[in-house]
């Protein structure tokens, strides 16, 4: 990952929530790991074991871990911290994002030294500017709603949609009720897909 890209990159609500979840997480496993990678399903999982009431968090698939790993990122390279999102790896190639661009050894073992609790105040503030940054289109719906729109749309786009498999639905659905429309929801995974898919 790298902050130019993370700075690019429009988050939504749900990005930023489950980027602050998935960020505890990989500080959590960073400490107790000392540097070693996790890969996307397990990071899920280890925050849905630290958050289990967090229905959004519930959600959350591997296909759509990258825009809450750039958030991730933008965090850090914004207040100088080692990127802990370096830590995610594909469960296929054990490496980060084709998008990361660091020295991956080197990073590993810096993240496992920096005391994460120390960073949280810095983290809620660069969450709630990330908030008013989102931008006011994105108004969150209801997971019925998203449900009734990707359906609507995937009658209408068959061909588009022939190689969509049940997560990447789940992500497209996570997406519409952050906001996005059913065509940039799809366009978004597809283009997620050969990073951060785990089958």
């Amino acid at each position: 990952m790298t902050s130019t890209t993370a700075t690019k990159h429009v988050f939504t609500l749900n990005d930023i929530e489950i980027g602050l979840r998935v960020s505890e997480a990989l500080a959590h496993h960073a400490h107790a790991m000392r540097g070693a990678p996790i890969t996307y399903t397990d990071l899920l999982t280890l925050a849905r074991n630290l958050h289990p009431k967090d229905a959004a968090l519930g959600r959350a698939v591997p296909v759509g871990i990258g825009a809450k790993l750039l958030f991730v990122s933008g965090f850090c390279a914004a207040h100088g911290y080692p990127d802990l999102a370096c830590l995610a790896v594909n469960r296929t190639t054990m490496r980060p994002s084709p998008a990361y661009q660091g020295a991956w050894e080197t990073e590993r073992s810096a993240v496992a030294t920096v005391d994460w609790r120390a960073a949280q105040p810095a983290l809620d503030a660069y969450a709630i500017a990330a908030r008013a940054a989102v931008p006011a289109r994105l108004k969150p719906r209801k997971e019925r709603p998203a449900d009734v729109a990707w359906y609507a749309y995937f009658c209408s786009h068959r061909s588009a949609c022939e190689k969509i498999s049940q997560q990447d639905k789940q992500e497209i659905i996570n997406l519409i009720m952050a906001g996005l429309d059913p065509d940039t929801a799809l366009q978004r995974v597809m283009a997620a897909k050969a990073d951060f898919s785990e089958g």
